[in-house]
């Protein structure tokens, strides 16, 4: 997140919408994330060579879109070789976060009917 702070600023200098920056920051937050997760797991940065002939390795990534309340997040989901790699960063199959629906279920909780909410 090298220039979070001043890609806000300059949107709100602009009078843009914020939006975006939250959402491609955060995807690319998620991602960098991932390969992390895969490199902690497989114990050797990319191109080292103590991966050599490890028995296993970097396999690429499937794309997957995962929808936020910032919008779509185009999230590459890395793999292994031998297919033992299970990140914990991103829920499996598992296509939107629950913000909306924890919020509505909060509001009903709090006694909010559906003729109360406005459309």
């Amino acid at each position: 997140m090298d220039h979070f702070t001043s890609d806000i600023i300059q949107a709100l200098v602009k009078k843009d919408d914020v939006t975006e920056i939250f959402r491609s920051h955060l995807e690319r937050a998620v991602n960098t994330l991932l390969k992390t997760e895969r490199t902690a797991f497989l114990d050797y940065e990319k191109y080292d060579r103590v991966g050599f002939n490890s028995g296993n390795s970097r396999n690429g990534a499937y794309s997957r879109t995962l929808h936020t309340e910032y919008g779509d997040l185009q999230i590459d989901i890395p793999r292994d070789r031998n297919g033992n790699f299970k990140q914990q960063t991103v829920a499996p199959y598992k296509w939107s976060n629950d913000t909306l629906k924890s919020f509505v279920i909060h509001m009903f909780q709090k006694g909010v009917t559906l003729s109360e909410i406005p459309i």
